[in-house]
């Protein structure tokens, strides 16, 4: 059983039963984050670098400067890139982080879209599996103690 952490007859207490750092979910989480981080931040420095790879549109509501946008990217990237790092060593404020975090890189990407549709949407993608993941692996890890 769990309990096992603590030999018996030592007397001492165990407040907190012994399992796995994580479930499967939020180890795949925190990967994605780092990848998922890593992409956006290279999509942010693409902006930022070179403004001809990306389609120029007209009359769109969310038009900002392209180095606007790198800098949202790169700033979001580089913030799920820490959270999953975090994430792999088992710090409780690094969920809630990246739930919140991908949940504004998915929004980010969304408004992306007329920009570089393909990569946005991938992206978007990836953000909302991160959130998914982030959150039933806190309810199955909640359930497990």
């Amino acid at each position: 059983m769990a309990r096992d952490a603590v030999p018996p007859g030592t007397g001492e207490v165990n407040p907190r039963p012994w399992h796995a750092a994580a479930s499967g979910t939020t180890v795949l989480a925190a990967a994605l984050m780092i990848v998922g981080g890593a992409m956006a931040a290279c999509e942010g420095i693409a902006a930022l670098a070179d403004d001809d790879l990306f389609v120029v549109t007209r009359h769109y509501v969310f038009e900002f400067s392209l180095a606007g946008w790198g800098w949202v990217h790169l700033l979001l990237g580089i913030a799920l890139v820490v959270a999953g790092c975090a994430l792999f060593g088992g710090a409780l404020w690094a969920r809630f982080f990246g739930v919140f975090v991908a949940g504004l890189s998915a929004i980010a990407n969304f408004l992306w879209v007329p920009y570089y549709p393909l990569w946005a949407l991938t992206l978007v993608a990836v953000n909302l599996f991160i959130v998914w993941a982030l959150c039933t692996g806190m309810h199955k890890e909640a359930h497990a103690e």
